[in-house]
């Protein structure tokens, strides 16, 4: 079968299993962890780009930078990034990272071009949503382009969480012009461009933030409430 027609009829079943009230507020969010210069990653980046559009996932690109001495320096790569996937590395007890890795709900680690593999883990994460879908985030926006963010819990958290702000380009198509996909024409989707702590957070009252810079126009801002030391993810929101 091919690997489009795979991933279609994956992800159809999981989207079926989704309460459509909440697939939208509390997507599962997929964190891969990919390079430019790695000739493995291309086939993750495109079943990033397949779900990309999905309300049910939120599938954030994280470029990394320890792969630019190989010859091609990638245009989106970030120290941070290669320090969030070396962060999750220790927490899950490794102690190296790869590429292309896909950490789903910021507790599974999936080889990120294993499209069954990915497929099931977000299944099974629709169906069994981590902290019992009790987090609520809602995103505003306000006149002027601003956003005022929401959050609220239905019972006591049983941990203290991270409230995040990711920023990411919608898309972009990059030519690369040397290492191992040297030749190739890639087009990146959900491009993470930073990703920021917000503020701490117990749960129990809710919690607002405005945003008063407006979100331009080919990006997006998702939302993300994380337990802290880079624990579960327990609600996600995105905008628009």
């Amino acid at each position: 079968m091919h690997l489009q027609s795979a991933t279609a009829i994956a992800l159809g079943a999981m989207i079926g299993l989704a309460d459509p009230a909440l697939a939208q507020q509390n997507p599962v969010v997929v964190e891969l962890y990919t390079s430019q210069g790695c000739a493995a990653c291309p086939p993750a980046d495109d079943l990033l780009n397949q779900i990309a559009d999905h309300d049910a996932v939120l599938p954030l690109a994280l470029h990394v930078d320890y792969w630019d001495y190989i010859g091609w320096a990638d245009t989106f790569g970030k120290p941070a990034f290669s320090e969030r996937q070396k962060a999750y590395a220790r927490k899950m007890g490794r102690k190296s990272v790869y590429t292309p890795q896909m950490i789903i709900g910021g507790l599974d680690d999936v080889q990120g071009n294993a499209t069954m593999q990915v497929m099931a883990q977000i299944a099974e994460h629709r169906m069994n949503p981590l902290g019992g879908g009790q987090i609520a985030i809602e995103i505003v926006a306000l006149d002027g382009g601003g956003v005022t963010i929401n959050a609220s819990s239905s019972g006591v958290l049983d941990y203290a969480v991270d409230v995040q702000i990711v920023r990411f380009l919608d898309k972009a198509t990059v030519e690369i012009m040397a290492g191992e996909n040297a030749g190739r024409e890639i087009t990146y989707r959900n491009i993470v461009t930073d990703w920021m702590v917000l503020d701490a957070w117990d749960g129990l009252a809710p919690f607002s933030y405005t945003l008063s810079e407006a979100v331009p126009d080919g990006t997006g801002l998702a939302v993300l409430v994380q337990e802290q030391g880079l624990g579960p993810i327990l609600g996600a929101a995105r905008y628009p």
